[in-house]
């Protein structure tokens, strides 16, 4: 399986240094020296890197043969792939590759079908599932603890526990003025 680990982004300096965004919780694994990476453009490939450092909080790498800024700069927007064994699972107990939750069935605790995850989008502040209801609507439900209460990669599900209005429109709204005490200010008259 095919996973996309970073963007190649500009020539650093003139010895064929490379700027890279990465697109992976774990570089350090992915974006090591000796790493052969896939690419797309695939002509742009394969790509082994020869070194990598990081500068001013960004990652530098350099590939065996790319040698000066020109050859650098050709590589640049080329998004690098690593060939990932479909069962190794991340180092960390509650992390998840994208592929093990797309189409999962997202159930209430109860059991309340809500629909199947097509889409995992990474947000800077954090992820979010894309999920298709059986009507076909999409719901974006924010992938954090308070609202994904168990994800069960046995039973292929994901149990979600909504705030209202989440999965539906019927949000409770409470507000002071609701209880028929006047807030502060409120039926006084100025002078």
């Amino acid at each position: 399986m095919q996973l996309v680990v970073a963007r190649i982004g500009r020539a650093h300096g003139i010895k064929g240094e490379v700027t890279v965004e990465v697109r992976t919780d774990e570089p350090e694994l992915r974006l090591g020296p000796g790493a052969v990476l896939l690419t797309d453009p695939a002509s742009a490939g394969p790509l082994t890197i020869e070194s990598g450092r990081v500068h001013s909080g960004r990652l530098l790498l350099r590939f065996e043969g790319v040698r000066d800024r020109t050859a650098a700069e050709a590589l640049r927007n080329t998004v690098l792939i690593a060939e990932v064994d479909p069962t190794e699972l991340p180092e960390e107990e509650d992390e998840y590759y994208d592929h093990q939750l797309i189409d999962l069935d997202v159930v209430l605790a109860d059991g309340t079908e809500i629909g199947v995850i097509t889409e995992i989008s990474h947000l800077p502040s954090q992820d979010l599932f894309i999920v298709e209801r059986p009507d076909g609507t999409e719901l974006m439900i924010p992938f954090v603890g308070e609202i994904v209460t168990e994800i069960d990669l046995e039973e292929q599900r994901a149990v979600i526990d909504p705030p209202p209005g989440l999965i539906d429109d019927r949000a409770e709204i409470v507000s002071s003025r609701d209880d028929g005490v006047p807030s502060e200010g409120e039926g006084e008259e100025s002078a």
